[in-house]
């Protein structure tokens, strides 16, 4: 039953980032109408190229793949490629994550990425989807330049709900980034990032008590201290896992040593999502199932990973609860 439960069950995604959903068709297909020459041959050139060993390679094809994404158009119909695939996958609520300074960089102006991103909101609402929005800043750049975009970012306080960090975590701790999270804390912002992917647990604690975030992106390390992991416990901060993304980028060695269930049984809020889902081989529906295979996750961790996405999500209770029924509705007899 476990494959047609995945299909079934509502589902909001908390950790996807915008670029990462750029699939080769669709990078081919803006490189011709942008007229940008690509390092490939054709469509299927691109998809051999999505072949990588750790997240440094991953992330040099990563940030190439971004250089057809030059108009608002690109930014609109890249987003609603995402949304309609979520959608097939019966995903209801979307925090999606994006990389300002990497288009910026690029001599893309941000309001171009905002007009889209309004007009992608619109659409999602139309397929009874509800997104939210998160810049995300790039951590191997200097926190001055952090600060610099939360600034270029003040015109669009209102769209976006929270502030994130991604990008090369290794050298890079959280701390570094202490003054522009404390200002967006200030602001009324939510909080993300990434920590304890490839870095330490030392870099979760700094995400927890230096930048005081209100969700930890990825979090597996966490997993090694058995204080932080009583922490995250008590606290219930939510985790946002992507079990494909860590066996992608040799995270894992194997999904069957993914740590999702042993963090469901030491009672942590965790989460499935993609990640960067074009890169690394499959949507969120792909994620639920590679790890109900490889663990031999039964329904009920299944509904409770499904009820764990909205409860950590950035929506008010009268919407948790409303998602969490319909999800309790097509699992009756589960």
């Amino acid at each position: 039953m476990s494959a047609s439960l995945v299909a079934a069950l509502p589902k909001a995604e908390l950790h996807v980032h915008l670029e990462g959903t750029l699939e080769p068709e669709l990078m081919w297909a803006l490189a011709e109408r942008n007229g940008v020459a690509l390092p490939f041959a054709d469509v299927t050139a691109i998809r051999a190229a999505y072949d990588f060993s750790n997240l440094q390679d991953f992330l040099d094809v990563y940030y190439a793949g971004m250089d057809v994404l030059l108009t608002q158009a690109d930014f609109y119909d890249l987003t609603i490629a995402y949304l309609d695939r979520a959608r097939a996958d019966n995903v209801r609520h979307v925090e999606l994550f994006f990389d300002p300074q990497a288009h910026i960089a690029r001599g893309i102006a941000l309001n171009s990425i905002m007009n889209a991103l309004a007009d992608a909101t619109q659409y999602a609402s139309s397929k009874d989807i509800s997104l939210l929005l998160i810049p995300c800043i790039l951590r191997h750049l200097s926190a001055a330049d952090a600060d610099h975009l939360y600034q270029q970012l003040t015109p669009f306080r209102g769209a976006i709900t929270g502030i994130g960090l991604d990008s090369s975590e290794v050298d890079h701790p959280p701390v570094k980034f202490q003054s522009v999270f404390e200002r967006a804390k200030a602001d009324g912002l939510k909080l993300v990032a990434h920590a304890g992917e490839e870095g330490p647990p030392d870099y979760v604690y700094q995400a927890l008590d230096v930048l005081g975030v209100d969700r930890i992106d990825h979090g597996n390390r966490a997993m090694e201290d058995a204080q932080l992991v009583s922490r995250l416990r008590d606290l219930q901060i939510p985790l946002t896992v992507c079990p494909l993304s860590n066996l992608k980028l040799n995270v894992i060695d194997d999904i069957t040593s993914h740590p999702i269930e042993r963090m469901l049984d030491a009672g942590l809020l965790a989460t499935i999502n993609s990640d960067d889902p074009a890169y690394f081989g499959g949507y969120i529906n792909d994620n639920f199932i590679a790890v109900q295979q490889a663990l031999a996750l039964c329904d009920q961790q299944l509904i409770e990973l499904a009820k764990n996405s909205f409860r950590a999500a950035f929506i008010d209770e009268a919407e948790k609860s409303r998602h969490i029924a319909s999800i309790d509705a097509v699992t009756a007899d589960a």
